[in-house]
Formats: C-alpha cells, structure tokens, sequence
C-alpha cells in the first residue's frame, strides 16, 4: 500500500498539507511569472497556473489518508 510506504519512508500527513499549500502559492507565482516573462498569449499562463493548482488537492488527499493512517497505527 502506497501511504503505507510513504509513512514507512517516515512521510507525515503535516509535510502532505504543507506541500499542498505550498503548491497553491507556487500555482499562482508560475501563473504571475508566466504571464509578466513570456511573449507567449495569456491563455499559456493559465495553463501554468492550473497544472501546478492541480496539485494541491492531491496533496491534501494525501495528507488525509496519512492522517487516517497515523491515527490507525496508534
């Protein structure tokens, strides 16, 4: 089972949500640096930012199933 390897591997539902809401605030920043650096149409910039936003509910349903997991091990 994958949580179970990832709490073996000693990863932790905290370092799930922190990773999640760094993403959010890296979604935006991707978002922002894209639509000031690039000569590219602002639709591309949107894409950026939605790839990296992506991530961040799968980091927080990580966070979930190693929370469920630590409270079970207990």
């Amino acid at each position: 089972m994958l949580v179970q390897k990832l709490s073996d591997m000693g990863v932790r539902s905290e370092h799930a949500y922190t990773a999640a809401v760094a993403s959010i605030g890296l979604s935006f920043i991707s978002w922002l640096t894209s639509r000031k650096k690039e000569s590219a149409s602002s639709a591309r910039a949107d894409r950026w930012g939605i790839f990296v936003g992506q991530w961040a509910p799968t980091f927080f349903g990580l966070g979930l199933a190693l929370k469920g997991y630590e409270q079970d091990k207990r």
